[in-house]
């Protein structure tokens, strides 16, 4: 059955949080809710504590959405949505046209952190769910990316690319930003001019594939800019984590019977030609998880892919349900699971949870990972990893949330 957005009531498991001292390990789970002192403490990514009921994961509610123009000026609205053309069978979409003519790239050096996010939060906060818990200013546990949550749900499947993540309490909510590894760094520093090309294939796909209304037509000769973004706001819950977080969309179906969004939304992708078994076996092994985590999380329900030959040119376009997904991979022999991936995500926020205590944005705890590694933390404070903005702080604590 495919995994979806549904509740399992037996959730008795074995944890994986250990301590240095102790090899063996795994705490019983009658021991899950009184974890050893923090210090010192580690979680492990080891997939095969992770093999036990799918969490629950409640369907994700829209709370709201915002845009980033061709500049990166944040606006809270949705001119930057836009419509899905559907392309012809055999496309022919010339995925270089433009690169070197017609293309604005965004700086990836500079790091936004939550700001975009904290932004929505500030004109929006009588639209959060609040719990009318004083503690809690907006009524949920974690505020985070939808892109750092994926690379949480991925990671017991991980073997190349390890994370850093920074993590504060601010009136009740756990704010999660990722910090860029050293290894990240020199990668984005040192990428080829095909990395550097390719990365531009998907944004191409998507100008091809996409009209500003709902009545237009793609303009595959204008300018390709990764400055703008449209992005949606949902809150949810896995299993007792209350989660609100932001991820970019692509697009969103034309038909106005369509569902209400996030249903009608949809996630545009690019990928190589698959013309070997051995090249079908790793898009479902490795292509497909990433794919998977980062439209399940949000509630977009489908992946439309542009397969691309050597040279740039889209051959064929598919669509893949989002829910069917876990489907498609089960006769791969020791795939990645999608019942792991939320367990580990579930156990890293109460391993957060368990340690990120003291409300204080000025006291930074940075996660880390590496492959076939525990993760750990050390604790910051008042350092170059505090990424809770001034403006944000002054105005969350000036103004209680009745006030709108």
């Amino acid at each position: 059955m495919a995994q979806g957005y549904r509740r399992d009531h037996n959730h008795r498991h074995e944890s994986g949080y250990k301590r240095p001292s102790d090899p063996g390990g795994d705490l019983p789970s009658d021991k899950r809710h009184r974890p050893p002192p923090a210090e010192g403490r580690t979680l492990s990514a080891d997939r095969r504590l992770y093999e036990r009921h799918f969490p629950l994961y409640k369907q994700p509610l829209e709370v709201g959405c915002f845009s980033l123009d061709a500049r990166r000026n944040f606006f809270n609205d949705h001119r930057q949505l836009r419509y899905y053309v559907e392309p012809r069978r055999s496309p022919d979409f010339n995925l270089r046209d433009g690169y070197t003519s017609r293309f604005i790239k965004r700086d990836d050096g500079v790091k936004e952190k939550l700001d975009h996010m904290l932004r929505w939060i500030l004109e929006n906060r009588h639209k959060m769910q609040n719990s009318n818990s004083s503690s809690c200013a907006l009524g949920v546990d974690f505020v985070t990316w939808r892109g750092h949550l994926t690379k949480v749900l991925t990671t017991p499947y991980e073997t190349q690319e390890g994370w850093m993540m920074a993590a504060c309490k601010f009136r009740g909510s756990i704010y999660i930003s990722e910090v860029e590894t050293e290894q990240a760094r020199e990668n984005r520093e040192t990428r080829s001019e095909r990395q550097e090309e390719m990365m531009y294939w998907g944004y191409k796909f998507e100008q091809y594939t996409c009209a500003d209304g709902a009545d237009g037509t793609p303009d595959p000769g204008g300018v390709v800019n990764t400055n703008e973004a449209f992005c949606t706001v949902v809150q949810t819950r896995l299993a007792d984590h209350k989660l609100l977080f932001s991820g970019e969309v692509d697009c969103r179906l034309k038909d106005p019977d369509a569902p209400p969004a996030p249903g009608c939304y949809v996630e545009l992708k690019t990928s190589a030609e698959i013309c070997t078994p051995k090249q079908r076996s790793n898009f479902h092994r490795y292509k497909l998880l990433k794919w998977w985590a980062q439209s399940f999380l949000p509630g977009v329900p489908q992946i439309i892919a542009g397969f691309r030959d050597h040279d740039g040119i889209v051959v064929s376009v598919e669509t893949f349900q989002t829910s069917k997904i876990s489907q498609m991979i089960k006769n791969e022999y020791n795939c990645w699971k999608p019942t792991v991936c939320m367990n580990f995500c579930s156990d890293f926020l109460t391993f957060v949870k368990s340690i990120v205590k003291e409300d204080d944005p000025r006291l930074v705890y940075l996660f880390s990972w590496d492959p076939r590694r525990d993760v750990t933390y050390t604790v910051h404070r008042d350092s170059t990893h505090t990424f809770i903005p001034d403006w944000y702080i002054k105005d969350m604590t000036s103004r209680p949330a009745s006030d709108h």
